[in-house]
């Protein structure tokens, strides 16, 4: 026997209003998602403005310009001399018998250096002697023949005319006499020339003559035969730019460096200056004194000398990084009111390398931009780095 399954389907229909009303809770979801995006947009939109503006101002780090702690070194070439240099000439003409001293000997004032054969001489002094013995037993005859010839005029034996003749003739034989005696001192005193010795206490520097050399007495204008120079002390000659000549006088403290002693200094003193400008150098000279007891400095010799010059107060260092060069001149940027930018035109007064100081165009309490952005221009707005907005002092060199 089978069976039969009779299945039954609803065929009932959803109402108008149901589907109303579902068009309306959708239409209303649609309409607070478009909102929802257009408010979400928006707000993206001025909060990325606002991040884009602030981020078109540029941030930066600025300095207070300060006085240097220390002046500026002068850095100058200078020539070593010795303190007192005799070249020694010959004053009598002859051959070179013999030289006592050589070069670097060490020797007193007095010391024999060398001593030259003068035949000529000798002979010009034996004659010399001669003529001043005849001519003072001249003199001594004429005297006794005038105290005879005045003797006797008390008698009325000789006239008066004979007893002046007499005693004219003694006074002529005895300047005669006279003159013979200065002639052999002469030639004596010019003999003493023959030796040659130092002027002074020092070292024997140069030796141009040896042992019968033929030497011509040249009063300055021949050859030197030895030069002696006092080297206890060294002048050192500088050539002072005319703008640093005010800050080096008398008195002024410098330190030596020479090369055949690398890493080892001299002090000198200033103790004079030419206090005239050279026309074609635009330099003045100056000398210095240095200590030479160790003989460890050469007179001729070349030297780098240094002066500390004094602090000037009104003059401000600035990193060398917050220089602007462009078609405006040397210039820094500074925040002005506001944290706007503030050119100013300045000038160099020394170069530090790391820092430079500034001689006019700034003032204490400026705000230097320290490595101003490119493209920054006057009036631009910027933001400070530091929190708290306060410049800070740059460190000093």
């Amino acid at each position: 026997m089978s069976s039969e399954v009779i299945t039954t389907h609803s065929t009932q229909k959803p109402s108008k209003h149901g589907l109303r009303l579902t068009g309306l809770v959708v239409g209303v979801v649609l309409v607070a998602v478009v909102v929802i995006g257009l408010i979400t947009r928006a707000t993206q939109a001025s909060s990325l403005k606002t991040w884009t503006n602030e981020q078109a101002v540029p941030t930066v780090s600025v300095i207070v310009p300060e006085p240097g702690k220390t002046g500026p070194v002068l850095d100058l070439p200078g020539r070593l001399e010795a303190f007192t240099r005799a070249p020694i000439y010959a004053q009598v003409s002859g051959y070179l018998k013999e030289w006592k001293t050589d070069i670097g000997a060490p020797v007193k004032a007095g010391q024999l250096l060398g001593e030259i054969s003068t035949p000529e001489i000798d002979q010009q002094l034996l004659q010399a002697r001669a003529d001043l013995a005849s001519a003072k037993a001249n003199a001594d005859l004429a005297g006794i023949t005038a105290k005879r010839w005045q003797a006797m005029l008390g008698s009325d034996s000789v006239a008066q005319q004979d007893v002046d003749q007499r005693s004219g003739d003694y006074a002529a034989k005895v300047a005669l006499m006279k003159a013979a005696q200065a002639n052999v001192d002469r030639l004596v005193a010019t003999k003493a020339f023959a030796r040659i010795v130092a002027p002074f206490d020092g070292v024997v520097t140069a030796r141009d003559t040896d042992v019968g050399a033929l030497i011509n007495s040249g009063g300055g204008t021949g050859p030197e035969l030895f030069v002696v120079s006092d080297v206890h002390k060294l002048r050192v000659y500088v050539q002072v730019p005319q703008s640093y000549g005010p800050s080096i006088h008398p008195g002024s403290d410098a330190v030596l460096v020479v090369p055949e002693y690398p890493g080892r200094e001299f002090h000198a003193q200033v103790v004079a200056s030419a206090n005239a400008v050279n026309a074609t150098s635009g330099t003045t000279l100056v000398q210095l004194l240095v200590d030479n007891t160790d003989n460890k400095l050469i007179p001729g010799s070349f030297a780098h000398v240094h002066f500390n010059l004094p602090v000037d107060a009104a003059a401000l260092r600035v990193p060398a990084s917050s220089l602007i060069f462009d078609n405006a001149g040397l210039r820094v940027a500074t925040v002005g009111t506001g944290d706007k930018v503030a050119f100013k035109n300045v000038s160099i007064l020394y170069d530090y390398g790391k820092t430079v100081e500034i001689g006019s165009g700034l003032t204490a309490g400026d705000r230097v931009i320290d490595s101003p952005p490119d493209g920054i221009k006057d009036g631009d707005a910027v933001k400070i780095a530091s929190q708290d907005t306060a410049a800070k002092p740059h460190e000093k060199a």
